[in-house]
């Protein structure tokens, strides 16, 4: 804990173990969230949430914020994303310690997250001069068609534990470059990060006498969640999380037909073909399946391997495993931390247990570590397990660091079909020197997943290119590319410079 405190003063949260108020200027009348570290099972600090009243002010104020800050040109607004780039890389080290604490996750990952930020407000700068729209040919003489993007209004953001902070950047920086103002969920296992953020943020928008209702913060449960999907005046709702929470919100959202962008699970596999490279295999699918205790919506959860390299595949990663360091994850050298919280946990032992009921062959034994070091009861050992692509614990996500190994035979369509053959389809990857193989893989024909990688794991997107996945994963698509668009609405324009008026397909209507 007094490794941490330093770094909470730095960002503005001097209290612990007090109650610090959440949302627009620091109030919160609702319940209280005590936020326990799974490092050490200590409490950090006490956070308000929000009722119902104190999101009414927060939606007052953010569409009230709403009507000045779309007024103000494009770039202008990207000035503000680069300046709260800036202020995140002064206090990269201070969050980046913060993530890792609160969530779990190992120091590098929570620099590294942090890091995620700093990218996207950076690919956010250049895209406030890119918003780009259209020119489009008209049938008729002396009129010309546009298209152009306006701002969509409040966006709702609801945010899981595991990427505590990136993934609230990755919606945010968009947002605002497109002029949208932005009213963030985030989740109730890691609060205190969603403080830290808002309190970078509000002093960028005093600094630049710009109203705070751009960024806000409503901290609760399922029901403030509620409160966001069910309210028309937040016309888009991202949401990150699992799969039955993404039915909830896409289903609230489109009965007022409001718009949801959504981010859900994962079963993400890689295809080790005859011509794999072990020197690149291994770490990228030992990452994939231990990186963040195997809490990413992209870790690796299967190991697809052809049946002539099945063996010596299988030899290297359990080889592999016997070398991981599991402790503290403020300590650099250690690989893993803990397992978000106590259900986390039970969650994973469960699906240890349904695995070994189906048939699985246990080769790298789990397990719930204890002694010195392991107090918080959040530390598990990860575990490699054989099994079939049809049992039922492998066709579902389970948030741990559980990696099922498969055998195919044959050609690498047999393969591509066994990854595709789950109901998620986030992302997917092959390891192969063959280019045939590589291509087919990438083809239509090949991964149904909405990120499909050759030569490097399903872990670890960077910012440039857009994230999201098919089927059971949503749909949505966040960060790079065009990712944009769906922040904005769409218009189309027709304009009439000539002393005519002609109507469109030839039409007659004379008078």
């Amino acid at each position: 804990m007094k490794n941490i405190t330093e770094s909470l003063k730095q960002l503005g949260i001097e209290e612990l173990n007090y109650g610090v108020s959440t949302g627009l200027n620091n109030f919160g009348s609702g319940e209280v969230i005590e936020s326990y570290s799974p490092v050490d099972g200590k409490l950090i600090a006490k956070v308000t949430t929000a009722s119902k009243d104190d999101f009414e002010r927060v939606m007052q104020a953010s569409t009230e914020a709403f009507m000045s800050f779309r007024n103000m040109p494009a770039p202008q607004r990207g000035e503000i994303v680069r300046q709260f780039g800036n202020k995140l890389r002064e206090l990269k080290e201070p969050l980046g310690k913060l993530v890792s604490y609160e969530m779990g996750k190992s120091l590098q990952e929570g620099y590294g997250e942090v890091q995620e930020m700093i990218d996207i407000c950076d690919f956010a700068v250049g895209l406030s001069r890119q918003l780009n729209g259209q020119t489009i040919p008209s049938e008729r003489p002396g009129h010309v068609m546009r298209e152009q993007w306006h701002p969509i209004g409040v966006v709702g953001i609801i945010s899981a534990f595991n990427f505590p902070v990136a993934v609230w950047a990755w919606n945010t920086a968009l947002a605002w470059i497109c002029g949208d103002v932005c009213v963030w969920k985030p989740s109730e296992k890691a609060p205190l990060c969603s403080i830290a953020c808002q309190n970078i943020i509000a002093a960028v928008l005093k600094e630049n006498n710009l109203p705070e209702g751009i960024s806000c913060i409503i901290n609760g449960d399922y029901k403030v969640g509620e409160m966001m999907t069910t309210d028309t005046r937040i016309p888009l709702v991202s949401a990150t999380g699992s799969t039955r929470m993404g039915r909830i919100v896409g289903t609230t959202v489109a009965q007022r037909f409001g718009k949801s962008l959504l981010e859900l699970g994962g079963n993400n596999a890689i295809i080790i073909t005859p011509t794999a490279d072990l020197k690149v295999v291994v770490p990228g699918a030992v990452f994939g399946a231990v990186g963040t205790c195997g809490q990413r919506c992209t870790s690796t959860r299967r190991l697809i391997i052809h049946e002539s390299v099945y063996d010596k595949v299988r030899d290297a990663i359990v080889g592999a495993y016997g070398q991981l360091t599991i402790g503290d994850p403020l300590d650099e050298k250690n690989h893993i931390g803990p397992l978000i919280d106590a259900d986390a946990v039970n969650t994973y032992l469960a699906a240890i247990e349904k695995a070994k009921s189906e048939g699985g062959n246990v080769l790298v034994d789990g397990g719930v570590l204890e002694g010195d070091g392991y107090e918080s009861g959040c530390y598990v050992r990860p575990t490699i397990i054989e099994a079939e692509n049809h049992f039922e614990i492998v066709q579902h996500e389970t948030f741990a660091p559980i990696l099922y190994l498969l055998k195919y035979s044959g050609e690498v369509e047999n393969a591509i079909d066994k990854q595709n053959g789950v109901a998620q389809g986030l992302s997917s990857a092959i390891m192969t020197n063959e280019m045939k193989e590589a291509e087919k893989f990438l083809s239509y024909a090949g991964s149904d997943c909405g990120i499909a990688n050759v030569n490097i794991g399903t872990s670890g997107a960077e910012i440039g290119g857009a994230f999201g996945g098919e089927k059971e994963t949503g749909g949505g698509r966040e960060s790079g590319s065009d990712a944009w668009k769906v922040y904005m609405r769409r218009q189309t324009n027709t304009v009439n410079y000539s002393d005519e008026l002609p109507l469109a397909q030839g039409i007659k209507f004379d008078l």
